[in-house]
């Protein structure tokens, strides 16, 4: 782990390019680690900011959430008590997708080598069926697996990361669980765009009086303090009684009332018998690099190492970044890999994936060879020839690392914008609405337009399929670099595009994750990107090749944590979309 990506990057490259690549790279190597020691942990409250530190870094879409993470390493505490101490501070302070009602995927690798992928996915309740959200004539009943407690999974975030803590962490739960007390407890000044976000969903809170007075009660305004005593009590049961704080007791009494007063299906039975799953992280590599991602019931970890495995075979350096070139390959690519989730993806437990097929090199070189270097392959063309589908929208990441060397990547949601918009009355905490990330019809399209199939039907306890794909990137044996995005569908591709500027295109953190962005999910056969993405020599060159272009404002939003290992100096960036921060120590 010695040398840094734009100093080696061009090492497994054609003989033919590596002289010229060689100059290339010294001097990007030069110019990047300026830009790198250049970095002061004095910016750290501005987003899109490079931050540096010694020790430790701790970078999440919220401020208040990464000064938890440095403050808990600054006390003693390795990267697994930050990551479960900010997570539970997101429930209090970021609303929109911190939970302890929804769901969560954790990546942890251990200095000593020891590594974990959590999947603290929801759950359908054992009530739940296929048919549940059809009308008598089949038709899909509209919102209904988006709002109130009927669009609620049974929640994992809370199990997820109290099982990271008793397996990893060095902390007792009373210590790590005392900043989102504390914030929930005396409440928090909101910022302009907190409180400007708050009004904006005053009618949607509406519906529900449980939220409307939790959110609702009063006008939020810029300084305002927001205090939320019932969430409080929550988090002090989980506190002083673990997992039982939450799934028995009296916060599960308030969850089932909720269900019973609002149509929902999560019962006392349904609460006690969740558990997260411990699995095994999916490994890839990409030429010197060794990935660590989600394996399902995740969609984007198979997705993700299938990309790459097909970029791997190409000179996407020699390319060059955001040329139309590169712009194409990446849109076959990310097509195929779509198709594929389409079809294959789902629960382990409920569905048979050919998940080594999916993730070799081998089939990576049968897909390669299915893409026309000169034209747009018309989705409704492209059939599943080994793959996949989808998760969450209003989800948040954050990446931790240590002095130690540890590292937690954590991706968590509520899947749309504050989840279901219900609040659970006496508990103070929003559902999840991530039922609706099921395949509730087959070929109908979810609330980010992605088409499901049978393999993630509606199933009692089974996990609904995910995009989130928290990752860490090994290099040598040690970790180097820490990410993962929300976005919804645009998730995968986004972790993708972050990890080739860096490692194909030299950009140092902040610029990787700054750099326009742009996505493709097989249907709707739309090329979409971010108004920077391409100028319009290279948009017209993609719709002459039969590219169909769609401008987003923007895709993804990333937190990401970058170890550079000859100044010994871990890097954060929390992505200029968003209002996070970086903090170190």
């Amino acid at each position: 782990m010695g040398t840094p990506p734009f100093e080696e990057a061009l090492n497994t490259r054609a003989p033919a390019r590596r002289a010229s690549g060689r100059r290339r790279c010294a001097v990007l190597a030069r110019t990047v680690v300026l830009l790198f020691l250049a970095a002061s942990a004095a910016s750290a409250q501005k987003p899109g900011a490079l931050v540096s530190a010694r020790r430790g870094m701790a970078v999440s879409a919220c401020e208040r959430a990464s000064a938890v993470g440095a403050r808990i390493m600054r006390e003693g505490g390795n990267a697994v008590d930050a990551a479960v101490a900010m997570g539970f501070a997101l429930a209090v302070t970021y609303p929109s997708a911190g939970n302890l009602g929804g769901g969560a995927y954790i990546i942890i690798r251990m200095a000593d080598g020891r590594e974990a992928a959590i999947d603290a996915r929801e759950t359908a309740p054992a009530a739940a069926t296929a048919t549940m959200y059809l009308d008598a004539t089949g038709a899909v009943l509209r919102n209904a697996s988006l709002r109130g407690p009927r669009a609620a999974g049974v929640p994992g975030s809370v199990d997820g990361l109290l099982t990271a803590l008793a397996r990893f962490g060095s902390l007792d739960r009373a210590r790590v669980l005392a900043p989102a007390l504390e914030l929930a407890d005396a409440g928090y000044r909101l910022k302009k765009h907190e409180a400007m976000f708050l009004e904006s969903q005053r009618p949607a809170f509406a519906e529900f009086p449980s939220t409307l007075r939790v959110y609702g009660a009063s006008p939020h305004r810029e300084g305002s303090r927001f205090r939320q005593p019932d969430l409080a009590a929550a988090l002090r049961r989980i506190a002083r009684e673990g997992r039982d704080g939450f799934y028995l007791g009296e916060t599960a009494e308030y969850i089932v009332r909720q269900m019973r007063e609002g149509g929902g299906l999560i019962t006392h039975a349904d609460l006690a018998g969740y558990s997260c799953i411990v699995r095994k992280p999916l490994h890839g590599s990409y030429r010197d690099r060794e990935l660590l991602t989600m394996p399902p019931s995740s969609a984007g970890g198979i997705g993700l190492v299938q990309m790459l495995n097909i970029l791997e075979r190409h000179d996407i350096a020699g390319m060059g970044a955001g040329t139309p070139a590169t712009l194409h390959l990446l849109a076959e690519a990310m097509r195929r890999a779509y198709a594929d989730r389409w079809k294959y993806l789902g629960d382990p437990a409920y569905v048979d994936i050919p998940q080594e097929r999916l993730v070799s090199k081998d089939y990576a070189g049968n897909l390669d060879t299915s893409i026309d270097a000169a034209r747009a392959t018309p989705s409704a063309a492209v059939r599943p020839g080994g793959p996949a589908r989808e998760g969450g929208g209003q989800t948040t990441h954050y990446s931790v690392a240590d002095r130690w060397g540890n590292a937690v990547s954590v991706t968590t949601t509520l899947n749309s914008i504050c989840g279901g918009k219900c609040v659970v009355d006496g508990a103070g905490f929003l559902l999840n609405n991530e039922m609706d990330d099921f395949t509730i019809k087959p070929g109908e399209a979810n609330q980010f337009g992605l088409v499901g199939s049978d393999a993630n039907r509606i199933e009692a306890g089974k996990r609904m399929l995910s995009s989130m794909t928290p990752t860490i990137v090994l290099r040598g044996g040690a970790v180097e670099l820490i990410l993962g995005s929300p976005g919804g569908s645009t998730i995968t591709t986004t972790v993708l595009q972050v990890l080739l500027n860096i490692l194909e295109f030299a950009m140092p953190l902040d610029r990787a994750v700054s750099a326009p962005r742009m996505h493709h999910q097989w249907m709707p056969d739309s090329l979409y990107h971010e108004p920077r993405a391409m100028d319009r020599a290279a948009a017209a060159t993609l719709a002459a090749m039969g590219h169909v272009l769609k401008e987003r404002p923007a895709i993804g939003r990333v937190d990401a944590v970058y170890y550079h290992a000859a100044s010994a100096t871990w890097f954060g960036c929390s992505d200029r979309r968003g209002h996070g921060a970086a903090i170190g120590y």
